[in-house]
């Protein structure tokens, strides 16, 4: 293919560190020339993109498991795209792939850059591209590995996950289904816990909104908690820990009720719980996994294909819609995995 220079790649930056909620202004939109591929590299046109919670600490300065976006740099996203132009016998032109594309329209990767971001081919007959930004891709890897790897569940045991109608609750969810456990799942609103009990198929669903966890907790984990999957962190967690068994273990993969936070994290008051139950807390980061990637693409795809696992995405138009479209994680107003189409 040849490249237009002439074109321009529409970019999102970050232009400044957030306190409490992103604003716009934390963000400048521009149209930056058109990258070429560098020998050895590819050019890749964004199709869609990734907006998850933790992107809201990829914002912040400090230490974490990986640096901070700097200021003037393209936001950080996985993202599904196709290959424009290519230098490399690695990727053919027309090759659909993942990785860290970032938010802009085009990305141009050295060989190097290819390794950094990740970058591989996907086959798009196997599912469409907003299920490799789902349960096919991060959130599903991490729902996958989280679960199986480090919380380790036993048919027969109770399940709990929040954030259940969420990318990686829903997964998790219905992983823990097929390996025969009992599941329950936190969600906000009564449409989200009717889909992930009716739908996934999940046991229960205990709506925060509309009711008090500990009761729901009583209510449908009558024999205790013994795997919590945590994606909220804060109150949600503080109650959980009230009713785990022995040897329960407790998966931490997201906080979402504290990112925005302008003071201190709340920190668990309830975990001598931890101590009391011989039990275990352990954080779960998606990237220890990137090797074994494969093994959980292919399982999860062989459920999809046997009917025995879906998977739910909730899709918004346009780059430019991106800051705002990044709220709807905080406000909890997506259904689903959300995917910014580009």
């Amino acid at each position: 293919m040849t490249i237009d220079t002439a074109a321009v790649n529409r970019q999102v930056r970050l232009a400044s560190r957030p306190v409490g909620l992103p604003t716009r202004g934390n963000w400048s939109i521009v149209d930056a020339p058109m990258p070429e591929p560098a020998p050895g590299g590819v050019l890749v046109k964004t199709l869609m993109l990734s907006l998850d919670p933790a992107m809201r600490g990829w914002m912040n300065e400090g230490r974490s498991y990986i640096e901070p976006v700097g200021i003037g740099e393209v936001m950080r996203a996985g993202g599904v795209g196709r290959v424009v132009a290519s230098n490399t016998p690695a990727f053919a032109v027309g090759d659909h792939v993942s990785g860290g594309l970032g938010v802009q329209q085009y990305c141009a990767f050295d060989e190097a850059g290819i390794r950094n971001a990740g970058l591989v081919k996907i086959d798009p007959s196997l599912a469409p591209p907003e299920k490799w930004l789902n349960a096919l891709g991060m959130p599903g890897m991490t729902a996958y590995f989280g679960l199986l790897d480090v919380g380790q569940p036993k048919a027969g045991e109770t399940v709990v996950v929040s954030g259940a109608a969420g990318a990686v609750g829903q997964t998790v969810g219905q992983v823990a289904k097929i390996k025969g456990c009992r599941v329950v799942g936190i969600a906000g609103g009564a449409d989200k816990c009717d889909f992930v009990v009716r739908e996934l198929g999940f046991d229960a669903c205990i709506d925060y909104k509309a009711g008090s966890v500990r009761e729901g907790l009583k209510q449908h984990c009558p024999k205790g908690v013994d795997v919590y999957f945590d994606n909220v962190g804060g109150d949600i967690l503080d109650t959980v820990l009230t009713r785990i068994n022995r040897k329960a273990r407790i998966v931490i993969c997201g906080a979402i009720s504290q990112y925005n936070n302008t003071t201190p994290v709340k920190g668990p008051s309830n975990y001598l719980s931890l101590l009391v139950n011989r039990a275990r807390m352990e954080g779960i980061v998606v990237f220890d996994y990137a090797a074994r990637y494969p093994e959980a693409v292919r399982d999860i795809a062989g459920w999809m294909k046997e009917g025995r696992f879906k998977s739910r995405e909730d899709v918004v138009e346009g780059i430019d819609t991106f800051p705002e479209t990044l709220l709807k994680l905080f406000e909890g107003s997506n259904f689903g995995k959300l995917v910014l189409k580009v």
